[in-house]
C-alpha cells in the first residue's frame, strides 16, 4: 500500500476532512498498523506457522520452556494494563482541528492564533473525575475537557473542565480533595459519585469549595452529551504579543450545539441501561458525519485592570462574570475523526498543563503552579518513564531536537556523537533559538516580583460565598429546584448528622437562606435561622472567609451562567425516536424523517421488537432498535405516527405505554398523529406546548421542532412528578 493510500484510509472518506489532520496523520503513519494481507509474526518479525498450540513434548506432554512464541505472547498480555489515571480515568476522545477566525497579533504571538488559513490538528479527551474506568458516563460529576493542539511551534495543552472554577485555591490541598471524593478507603464505596461522608466532611470544612460544589450540584454535572458541554481553562493565563505586551486571559469553549443536560432520573437510569451513553454518542456522531463543534472564546483583562474586581484573578474558585469582561469569540474547533485504537490514543494521551507555546504563559494562580509540577509526575508513573512524549498520540507535529537520551521506551534513534550543550563535535547542534520575532524561542514573561517567602493565603482569596450566591441568583426556577434536589440526594446519603448540619448551617446558609432551608427540611436537619460563620482558621489566625468591603466592580446576577440562556435555537444533532408498529402510517414516518434530516437532527425507528415492520402502505421498515433496547431516555424527543393500527399496538403493550409515560415524565417533546393522539387521553397526559397532536406529520412538525429546540418542557415539571418512575 502506498503512503498516499495509507493517508487516505486513516483520514476517512470525506475529502475536506482528510486535509484537516494531514500533518498529524503523516506523523502517526509509521506507528499505525493495517495488517490486512499481512503475515502473522512475532514482535521481531518472525512469521508464525501455528498460533493455536503451545510447543509440547508430544501431543499430550508438558509444554516446553523454549516456546519463545508463547512466552512473548503471554508476557505481552500480562503487561497490557497500565495504571489508570487517579482522576479522570473514565474518558473518551476524538481528533479534529482548530481554526482561528482572524489574526490575534494584538494579543499573542502564538502562530496558531494568527493564521486564519491554518487548520491546527487537535486531540480532545472528555472524562468524568471521581470514578474508575469501569464507571458510568452519566454520574453526577465534573467533566474533564482537555484539548491538545499540535501547533507548528509545539504542543499546547489546554487542560480544563466543563465548569469554570475548582474546589480548592492551592494545589497543596489537591491530595486532600481527591482522597475525600474517592470511594471511602475501608470498603471502596461508592463508585463514581460524591454522595458519601468523606467528601461532604471535607467540603463542609473547606468554605473555599462552596462555589464549585454548587456548580457540581447543578445540571452542569449531568450533561446530555459531550457536545452539549462548555469547556473552561479554569485558570487565568497570560498572552504575550510580539512587542512583549502581556494581558491576562480566560479560555472558554462554547458548544455550537448549545448547552443542556439530563434530568436526574434519566442520568440514574442511563447509568444502568447504557453506561457508555456519552462516549457512544460522541463516536456515532462523528461516524455519521455530524461533527461536534466548539467556538473558542477569550476573556481578555489588561494588566492594569488586574486588581479592579471584587475577587482575585489568581483565585481558581472564582470566575470573571461576562457582564464585567465579555467573551470574545476567536475561532472554532471541529472533531471529525474517531481514534483508531482506544488504548494507543485515548488511554496513552498525556495531557500536561505545562505544554505551552510562545505567546502563552502562566499566571501565579497557586493551583495552576502546582499542576505544572504534578502532571509530569503523573505521566512518568502511568506511561513508564520520561519518553511519554514520544508516543505517537503525544508527539508534536513540528520537529523536536534536544540532548535527552535513553530511558524506558525510547523511540528516537539519535545520530551524532554529542548529547550535550555546548558542543563543538556536532557543530553545536541542536542550538538555542533567540526569543522575539526574529527567532521565536520561548521566553517567560519577565514579571517583576519582590516578595518574602511565606506560607500564607492572600486576603484577596478570602471571600468564599459571594460568587456562589451569584451563581444561585443566576439560576432559573427549574435549575434552582434541581440544585436543591441534588443537595438533598447527596446529603441524604451522608451517615453522620453533624456533617449534614455543618454543610447546611456553615455553607449553604452563607450562600442563600432559601437553599439552606429547603435542603435542611429534606435531610432531617433543623432549618437555620441565620448563617453560621465557618469555624476555619488560616495560618495567620484570621478567618479565611473574611471579606473586604465590596467597593469594586461586581454583579449580582449573570444570565450567562444559566443553561436556559445557552441553547442553540435549533435542533441540529438532536436525536428523535420514531415509534413504529405493524400497520404504521408510512407516509408520516417518511415525512418526519425527511423534516428532521433537513434540520440536521437524527431519527431512529423504534419498534416493539427488532423484527421488521410492515406499514399500512405495504412497505417493510427495518427498526434501528427495540423499545426496551433503546428506551426514551436515549432520545431528545418522541414521534408517534398515525393510523388506527398504532393505537391498537400501543393499547395492549405495557412497554410501549411506558415509553411515552417516561418521555413525558422527563419533560420531552412528544408528537402524536392521527388516531395515535388518543394515547394522550388514555395515559392522562395533560396538554402543553411540548405535547403535540395533529392529523399527520405536517400538522405537528413546526410545534414539535420548537419544543425540541427548547430542550425540555419545564412548565410540565410539577405535573410530571405524578408519573410513576
Amino acid at each position: 500500500m502506498s503512503s498516499k493510500q495509507k493517508q487516505s484510509e486513516l483520514a476517512g472518506t470525506d475529502a475536506p476532512d482528510r486535509q484537516n489532520n494531514s500533518k498529524k496523520i503523516e506523523q502517526l503513519e509509521v506507528a499505525r498498523e493495517d495488517a490486512t494481507g499481512e503475515a502473522l509474526t512475532t514482535n521481531t518479525g518472525t512469521r508464525i506457522a501455528d498460533n493455536q498450540n503451545t510447543l509440547k513434548a508430544g501431543e499430550r506432554g508438558p509444554s516446553l520452556l523454549e516456546d519463545f512464541i508463547m512466552r512473548e505472547k503471554i508476557t505481552h498480555f500480562d503487561h497490557e494494563r497500565i495504571p489508570e489515571r487517579v482522576v479522570h480515568a473514565r474518558g473518551a476522545a476524538a481528533h479534529g482541528y482548530f481554526q482561528v477566525y482572524e489574526p490575534l497579533s494584538d494579543l499573542t504571538k502564538a502562530d496558531f492564533l494568527n493564521d486564519p488559513a491554518k487548520k491546527t490538528p487537535v486531540f480532545v479527551r472528555f472524562s468524568t473525575v471521581q470514578g474508575p474506568r469501569g464507571s458510568a458516563d452519566t454520574v453526577r460529576d465534573v467533566r474533564g475537557f482537555a484539548v491538545k493542539l499540535y501547533t507548528d511551534e509545539g504542543n499546547f495543552d489546554l487542560v480544563g473542565n466543563n465548569m469554570p472554577v475548582f474546589f480548592i485555591q492551592d494545589a497543596i490541598k489537591f491530595p486532600d480533595f481527591v482522597h475525600a471524593v474517592k470511594p471511602e478507603p475501608h470498603n471502596e464505596i461508592p463508585t463514581g459519585q460524591s454522595a458519601h461522608d468523606t467528601f461532604w466532611d471535607f467540603v463542609s470544612l473547606t468554605p473555599e469549595s462552596a462555589h464549585m460544589v454548587l456548580w457540581t450540584m447543578s445540571d452542569r454535572a449531568i450533561p446530555v452529551q459531550y457536545r452539549a458541554m462548555q469547556g473552561f481553562g479554569v485558570h487565568t493565563f497570560r498572552m504575550i504579543n510580539a512587542e512583549g505586551k502581556s494581558v491576562f486571559v480566560k479560555f472558554h469553549w462554547r458548544p455550537v450545539s448549545g448547552v443542556f443536560s439530563l434530568v436526574w432520573d434519566e442520568a440514574q437510569k442511563l447509568a444502568g441501561k447504557d453506561p457508555d451513553f456519552n462516549r457512544k454518542n460522541l463516536w456515532e456522531d462523528i461516524e455519521n458525519g455530524d461533527y461536534p463543534e466548539w467556538e473558542l472564546g477569550l476573556q481578555v483583562i489588561p494588566e492594569e485592570d488586574e486588581h479592579k474586581f471584587d475577587f482575585d484573578l489568581l483565585d481558581p474558585t472564582k470566575l470573571v462574570p461576562e457582564e464585567l469582561v465579555p467573551v470574545k469569540i476567536v475561532g472554532k474547533m471541529t472533531l471529525n475523526r474517531n481514534p483508531d485504537n482506544y488504548f494507543a490514543e485515548t488511554e496513552q494521551a498525556a495531557f500536561h498543563i505545562g505544554h505551552i507555546v510562545p505567546g502563552i504563559d502562566f499566571s501565579n494562580d497557586p493551583l495552576l503552579q502546582g499542576r505544572l509540577f504534578s502532571y509530569t509526575d503523573t505521566q512518568l508513573l502511568r506511561l513508564g518513564g520520561p519518553n511519554f512524549n514520544e508516543l505517537p498520540i503525544n508527539r508534536p507535529v513540528c520537529p523536536f531536537h534536544n540532548n535527552q537520551r535513553d530511558a524506558l521506551h525510547r523511540q528516537t534513534i539519535n545520530k551524532g556523537r554529542a548529547s550535550y550543550e555546548p558542543n563543538s563535535i556536532d557543530g553545536g547542534w541542536p542550538k538555542e533559538t533567540p526569543p522575539g520575532p526574529s527567532g521565536g524561542g520561548f521566553e517567560s514573561y519577565p514579571e517583576a516580583i519582590s516578595a518574602t517567602k511565606i506560607r500564607k493565603r492572600s486576603e484577596s482569596f478570602g471571600d468564599h460565598f459571594s460568587q456562589a450566591t451569584l451563581f444561585w441568583n443566576s439560576m432559573s426556577a427549574p435549575e434552582k429546584a434541581h440544585i436543591i434536589a441534588a443537595y438533598s440526594f447527596e446529603l441524604g446519603k451522608v451517615d453522620r448528622m453533624f456533617i449534614r448540619e455543618r454543610e447546611v448551617n456553615e455553607i449553604l446558609a452563607n450562600i442563600d437562606m432559601q437553599l439552606a432551608t429547603e435542603v435542611a427540611a429534606n435531610i432531617g436537619v433543623k432549618p437555620p435561622s441565620a448563617p453560621v460563620k465557618p469555624d476555619v482558621k488560616a495560618a495567620d489566625g484570621k478567618s479565611p472567609d473574611a471579606k473586604a468591603p465590596d467597593t469594586k466592580a461586581s454583579v449580582k446576577q449573570s444570565p450567562a451562567l444559566s443553561q436556559m440562556n445557552l441553547l442553540a435555537g435549533n435542533i441540529k444533532s438532536r436525536k428523535v425516536a420514531i415509534l413504529i408498529a405493524p400497520g404504521v402510517k408510512g407516509a408520516d414516518v417518511d415525512a418526519m424523517n425527511a423534516a428532521l434530516k433537513q434540520e440536521g437532527a437524527m431519527a431512529k425507528l423504534i419498534a416493539p421488537s427488532a423484527a421488521p415492520v410492515k406499514t399500512a402502505e405495504g412497505n417493510m421498515l427495518e427498526p434501528d432498535g427495540s423499545m426496551e433496547g433503546l428506551p426514551s431516555i436515549a432520545f431528545d424527543a418522541v414521534f408517534v405516527p398515525g393510523d388506527e393500527a398504532m393505537l391498537k399496538a400501543f393499547e395492549g403493550n405495557g412497554v410501549a405505554l411506558h415509553y411515552l409515560l417516561e418521555a413525558y415524565k422527563h419533560l420531552k417533546a412528544i408528537a402524536l398523529c392521527g388516531k395515535a393522539a388518543d394515547l394522550a387521553d388514555k395515559l392522562s397526559l395533560q396538554p402543553d406546548e411540548g405535547l403535540l397532536k395533529g392529523a399527520d406529520a405536517g400538522a405537528v412538525t413546526k410545534g414539535f421542532f420548537a419544543a425540541i429546540a427548547d430542550h425540555r418542557v419545564w412548565a410540565r415539571e410539577e405535573k410530571a412528578k405524578a408519573i410513576p418512575a
